[in-house]
């Protein structure tokens, strides 16, 4: 029997305005979702697609203007820009910095790696030789191989290459796929190239004692790769660009992993892994863009946080472990840093 002037109904209301309310107490209990904090600078000659961005031992950072033929560097204790005019037809499309704090730069336009000396102001230009049926000779993406050399695609040459930084010996492996559009490149601690080939649903290796190319399908015919990270478990990530994945290829087992991206579309482009083992990559299929992070340990994305500038495309970026920062350039011509959670 109910008690006067209490129904049924009532009780029932009563006790889920009760769970509403612990739930809402545990809810905010929770501590907040981590915080990216993104800051970013203006580039100061106007319209020139600064990026790829690459961190020298002295704390300053190298970056390339696509479209203004420069080479420059930002030192964020001053946030004093410096620029240095390229060759003419270079057209720069990445830097690395080595050991030495000495830039290399891929001449996109021009078939040609440059080394920079930053204390001499001078150039020393390493001209990537003829081979059969590698043509245009492009260099792409650079990856430091910690052997003394450097890793490069070649994106319409279809080709695979490595310069020795001592003697500026260089020599190319031409991708079997036709029409494969080798696009990005990372090496392992053992100097192996990883790349990921834009025009087909396949990514590559390169042993580094012989030489020798693999290629490896990806699950899906559709797949389109773009950027690769590698993390310290030997797996090797990649984002597909045309359908809105981040999957992980372990070579280990043979075995792949895939997550659809948080955003449809999603067109992930810039890609990293930090030291905590999290992978990040930016959706620029969105506007603004998103820097979007994941979890391998719980299969979770992260909150996503939006590019202030908008980005329109944020195409490669880079961890900085010293400062626990992501670094990347945007083609609303701003410089960028973002601070990772813990």
């Amino acid at each position: 029997m109910n008690r006067p002037g209490f129904s049924r109904v009532t009780v029932a209301a009563l006790l889920a305005l009760a769970i509403g309310a612990l739930s809402a107490r545990a809810l905010a209990q929770q501590p907040p979702a981590p915080t990216v904090h993104i800051q970013e600078w203006q580039v100061p000659w106007p319209d020139t697609r600064p990026r790829d961005p690459y961190l020298a031992p002295d704390g300053r950072v190298w970056f390339v203007g696509q479209l203004g033929n420069y080479l420059a560097v930002f030192d964020p204790e001053t946030e004093a820009f410096e620029r240095h005019d390229l060759p003419e037809g270079t057209k720069p499309h990445t830097v690395v910095v080595d050991d030495d704090g000495f830039p290399w730069i891929a001449g996109n336009g021009n078939g040609t790696i440059l080394r920079f000396d930053p204390d001499s102001g001078e150039y020393t230009t390493y001209k990537v030789p003829a081979t059969p049926g590698i043509e245009p000779r492009d260099p792409h993406t650079f990856a430091l191989d910690g052997r003394g050399g450097i890793w490069f695609t070649m994106q319409r040459g279809n080709a695979i290459g490595r310069i020795d930084m001592d003697s500026g010996a260089i020599r190319v492996i031409p991708v079997p796929t036709d029409d494969a559009l080798p696009y990005g490149i990372l090496a392992t601690d053992s100097g192996r190239a990883w790349a990921v080939l834009l025009g087909t649903n396949k990514i590559a290796t390169v042993d580094p004692d012989t030489l020798e190319l693999t290629e490896i399908a990806l699950p899906r015919a559709q797949a389109r790769p773009r950027r690769i990270g590698l993390t310290e478990d030997g797996r090797v990530w990649y984002g597909d660009f045309t359908q809105g994945y981040l999957g992980a290829y372990d070579p280990a087992s043979g075995e792949f992993e895939e997550w659809k991206a948080p955003s449809d579309p999603s067109g992930p482009y810039a890609l990293g892994t930090d030291d905590r083992g999290r992978v990040w990559f930016v959706e620029t299929a969105t506007q603004p863009n998103l820097l979007q992070g994941f979890d391998p340990a719980s299969g979770k994305f992260l909150p996503a946080t939006p590019i202030p500038s908008g980005g329109q495309s944020v195409r490669h970026m880079v961890f900085d472990p010293a400062t626990d920062s992501l670094w990347f350039g945007t083609d609303t011509n701003q410089l960028a840093r973002a601070r990772l959670p813990d």
